[in-house]
């Protein structure tokens, strides 16, 4: 598959601005993961930029509705499987069992939490924030109360890392790509 047809897709079920930026986000940051992991960076990538295809227009079928939408361009049986595992134990039975699927698990909440501290920073960026200022916002449940704390930690756990280290490394993975993404935003 290629990233066109899979950015097309993306469009054609998720019109939101918000939705549209989270979708790349999360593409940026499996990619980035990958890269550090020595994975094919593509394939992490369009797991990322999918995983909420069905999300948007279907809000009560998220995660279950999303096989039908990805054979629309023939998704391998891996990628719907990776793309409905990040739901699990909350819209969805498929468990996160390959390395790239339990770190879509652990960064789709996470990312929703560092986009949410940054936009409360004078600087609006990720470039300068800190885990500890992102540890202030994570603590706080009151903060981005959308955001699952339990997922996030639940997401560490399964892949046998310390929160602190999921953080900051999501931390930069989105500093990386901040630029990026909001150029491809103004192209969407």
């Amino acid at each position: 598959m290629e990233r066109k047809e899979a950015i097309h897709l993306l469009k054609k079920y998720n019109k939101e601005e918000f939705h549209l930026r989270h979708a790349l986000t999360v593409e940026e940051v499996m990619k980035y993961f990958a890269k550090e992991k020595g994975q094919d960076e593509e394939f992490w990538g369009l797991v990322g930029l999918l995983h909420d295809i069905d999300f948007e227009q279907y809000p009560e079928e998220h995660c279950q509705k999303a096989p039908e939408l990805l054979k629309e361009i023939n998704a391998s049986e891996e990628m719907i499987h990776a793309i409905c595992s990040h739901g699990y134990g909350i819209c969805s039975q498929t468990k996160p069992e390959h390395e790239m699927e339990k770190i879509l698990f652990a960064v789709d909440e996470l990312t929703g939490l560092i986009w949410a501290a940054a936009k409360m920073r004078p600087s609006k960026s990720t470039k300068d924030m800190e885990v500890s200022s992102l540890k202030k916002k994570f603590k706080d449940k009151k903060f981005a109360a959308g955001c699952s704390r339990e997922t996030i930690r639940q997401g560490a756990e399964q892949l046998g890392w310390e929160l602190n280290e999921l953080l900051e490394q999501t931390i930069l993975a989105m500093r990386n790509s901040e630029d990026k993404i909001e150029e491809q935003m103004s192209c969407l």
